[in-house]
């Protein structure tokens, strides 16, 4: 069960799909983050996501975190200790700004240590994940004062941070939320409220959390128009920053859950003694608005926890196959029984996986590129391209995980059934990335409504135009890239085929449209990752014709046409179920389910 972290893989994808040395280069404030830089940081995060905090994995499912009277939460044993080492290290600030006391790194490099952490251990991941959810809401809605108050804080470690919108009678309809907030005169608010499915709500691993909060002010707008945002900390803080006396938000309970155990999922009950003191986030009324700042660097942060996940099962899967030896080959290349890694059926299963992390990791780290380049450029074109791809890295990424988690699961065999082994965990804990930060449903109607009807499927076209013109690339290549490129042409193809259907039938049939939702958004994934893929095997054929490590090369050319060959024909099916599918799926009376 143990993990090594996969740096050279990681460097590939920065040096090709995000071309970091070019944004060091056109970038001031990003020229001593190039490759070799990237590498150094990398390194040193495989070093404490491998030795520290990986081994903890395994605890925490077995001891998970518990509740104790008082609202006191105590996460498991070793946890405490590990997230001191991880922020002492300053890995909570590196993609933070310098004035708040982080580091400033590419968005490109952060996402990979974030991918390391989470696969060391997805519910101690979840701590610092939220956390940067929290700081980058506050550095872009909040005001100077609680920028200065909480956010350095917050990256060195001292302070977390929470995401509290969830209600009992709201789920993922904010406009349901009911938790108000009364103005004091003062400048601050009382807040008086039930959260639910808080992660990281509570905990003994930082001195103070910090809070955000969606709530309603008196005579705000209903629906989701009169909702405000609010920093309400669970320790309040002096005037001089040092801590005061104990805010009124307390954990009542925290949940049992499938999977992610040793990450407390708090129930926070706001204002039961009197009312919690908030402090107001940006302007009345705009809370959702910040809070999807919040929301769009958790759902790529959830993406990667997908890949991440993928990546250590697959790794555990590796593993098992070549030390469980049963049955003679079928091609009698041994005289007797052998590691199951030589039968064919089993290392189509471990070339699945592993195709389908890479061209996950591919894609995320494609994305990380784009973001850097639209927020430090002002590229509109590139943060165009980001927030297109956003649905694509949490949905597509989290949905593989499941696949990949459970195709661990069954290269163990019936050992994979035990939960010893640890294959079990994985796919437990997989579950979950395809529900929080919006289920999967939620992103393909992110995709289908702002990203490709908005414009009328304009910039989804556009982005077909980019993989076509890879395939004239390809097809100047070998006889691999000639492979890749007739399947990747082909899922092209149906991908734009979707796009007009989309776009012709949001005029009129809604229902239709969102009936096909998520297989778009599994089509676009798996085109999108499978293009990411080819740009890697141009790159690694261009290293083998330069003599440039050999045996990884191949394997990136080797992978790359599995993906072509067994993953992006999917892309047909998906096409059809949403061009003939809507029908059927919408026929059923309701009274009949």
């Amino acid at each position: 069960m143990s993990y090594t972290a996969p740096v050279k893989d990681m460097l590939f994808n920065m040096a090709h799909l995000a071309q970091l040395d070019g944004l060091t280069h056109d970038v001031p404030a990003f020229a001593d983050h190039g490759l070799d830089t990237a590498q150094a940081v990398l390194e040193e995060c495989a070093k404490l996501t491998e030795q520290v905090i990986a081994p903890l994995n395994w605890e925490g499912d077995k001891n998970p975190s518990s509740w104790h009277e008082g609202g006191i939460v105590k996460t498991t044993p070793g946890f405490k200790e590990a997230f001191r080492q991880y922020v002492e290290g300053g890995w909570q600030g590196l993609v933070h700004p310098a004035d708040f006391g982080g580091q400033g790194f590419p968005k490109v490099i952060a996402a990979a240590c974030q991918e390391m952490v989470n696969s060391a251990n997805l519910s101690f991941a979840l701590c610092p994940l939220l956390t940067d959810g929290a700081i980058e809401a506050l550095l872009t809605a909040g005001s100077d004062e609680l920028k200065s108050r909480y956010i350095p804080k917050m990256i060195d470690g001292s302070w977390t941070g929470s995401m509290n919108l969830t209600e009992p009678q709201a789920g993922s309809d904010l406009s349901l939320v009911r938790t108000r907030a009364e103005p004091q005169g003062d400048g601050t608010y009382k807040v008086f409220g039930t959260k639910i499915f808080i992660t990281y709500g509570e905990h003994d691993m930082a001195e103070n959390i910090v809070h955000l909060v969606l709530a309603r002010v008196p005579g705000a707008p209903a629906g989701v128009k009169g909702i405000s945002l609010f920093v309400v900390p669970k320790v309040l803080v002096n005037a001089d920053g040092s801590l005061g006396a104990r805010n009124d938000v307390h954990c009542v309970s925290i949940e049992h859950k499938l999977g992610i155990k040793a990450s407390p999922t708090a129930v926070l009950q706001f204002g039961d003694h009197g009312g919690a003191i908030g402090y107001l986030v940006g302007d009345e009324n705009r809370g959702l608005e910040y809070m999807f700042i919040m929301m769009n660097a958790a759902r790529y942060g959830v993406g990667v926890q997908g890949l991440a996940l993928a990546e250590r099962a697959y790794q555990q899967a590796v593993g098992y196959a070549r030390d469980r030896v049963q049955s003679r080959p079928v091609d009698g290349s041994l005289p007797g029984a052998a590691p199951i890694i030589h039968h064919p059926d089993v290392r189509r299963m471990l070339m699945t996986m592993r195709a389908l992390t890479e061209g996950c990791r591919a894609m995320a780290t494609m994305a990380a590129g784009a973001y850097d380049r639209g927020h430090a450029q002002g590229d509109a074109a590139q943060q165009a391209l980001y927030e297109f791809l956003v649905p694509l890295v949490k949905g597509y990424s989290t949905e593989i995980s499941h696949e990949v988690t459970s195709l661990g699961v069954q290269v163990h065999g019936g050992m994979g059934f035990i939960e010893e082994t640890g294959a079990a965990q994985h796919y437990r804990d997989a579950k979950i990335l395809t529900i929080y930060e919006g289920t999967t449903a939620i992103q393909a109607n992110d995709l289908v409504g702002r990203k490709t009807l908005r414009d009328g499927g304009q910039f989804a076209r556009g982005l077909a135009t980019l993989v076509e013109a890879t395939e004239a690339e390809l097809a100047q290549g070998s006889t691999a890239a000639h492979a890749v490129r007739a399947n990747l042409s082909h899922a092209r193809q149906a991908y734009e085929a979707v796009v007009d259907y989309l776009a012709a039938t949001g005029k009129g049939n809604l229902n239709a449209v969102f009936a096909g939702s998520v297989p778009y958004l599994m089509l676009a994934g798996n085109l999108v990752a499978g293009w990411c893929l080819a740009r890697g095997l141009l790159a690694a054929e261009k290293a083998i014709a330069a003599g440039e490590d050999l045996a990884f090369m191949q394997a990136k050319v080797t992978t790359a046409r599995f993906y072509a060959e067994h993953i992006l024909p999917r892309t047909a099916a998906l096409r059809d179920a949403v061009l003939n599918g809507a029908e059927s799926a919408l026929a059923l009376p309701l009274e009949a389910f």
